[in-house]
């Protein structure tokens, strides 16, 4: 099997998966009546941003195999549990990561055509859809920080700059 060289895509969909658990796991100390409490934000509760998250990346994993997915908005009707938002929330960031690290520059530049959820023709390449579940995750998870900072606030830090310090290729 070849050795790809990392490429942004994949660095970038490593950060999203470390990043997440860092706030997964900050998250998990809260009780679920916590997660599930109502707030004035457009996903309603902590749990309904995770699975706002969560339902995105199902979304674009659909769009590159080519397949259909059952969602008709950007959110679903009834919210998961946090235990089962979390759990898939870890798998589909690791399907990225694998997704990212096999795929060379020129796939990572292949165009992917689909169906935005609100109507219209979707037109992104492999790397793109990469980047903005990445961006995506990032813009959600601040906000789910803002919220449970003042439930825990002793939380590591998810910055890139750490990810890249601490993470980023330290694992061989």
């Amino acid at each position: 099997m070849q050795t790809l060289e990392p490429t942004i895509a994949h660095c970038m969909t490593a950060y999203m998966a470390w990043a997440d658990d860092i706030t997964l796991r900050n998250t998990e100390q809260l009780p679920e009546a916590e997660l599930m409490a109502p707030r004035q934000t457009l996903f309603e509760t902590i749990s309904g941003t995770f699975d706002h998250i969560l339902v995105v990346a199902e979304i674009f994993q659909a769009h590159l195999e080519g397949r259909n997915h059952p969602h008709r908005e950007r959110h679903r009707d009834r919210i998961l549990p946090f235990t089962e938002i979390a759990q898939r929330l870890r798998a589909i960031d690791a399907y990225y990561v694998n997704l990212a690290s096999s795929w060379s520059n020129a796939e990572l530049a292949e165009t992917i055509h689909f169906e935005f959820v609100g109507g219209g023709e979707g037109v992104m390449t492999r790397q793109d859809i990469l980047l903005h579940l990445t961006n995506h995750s990032t813009y959600h998870r601040g906000f789910i920080s803002t919220l449970v900072y003042p439930l825990v606030s002793q939380s590591p830090p998810s910055d890139l700059t750490v990810f890249l310090r601490d993470a980023w290729l330290h694992n061989d």
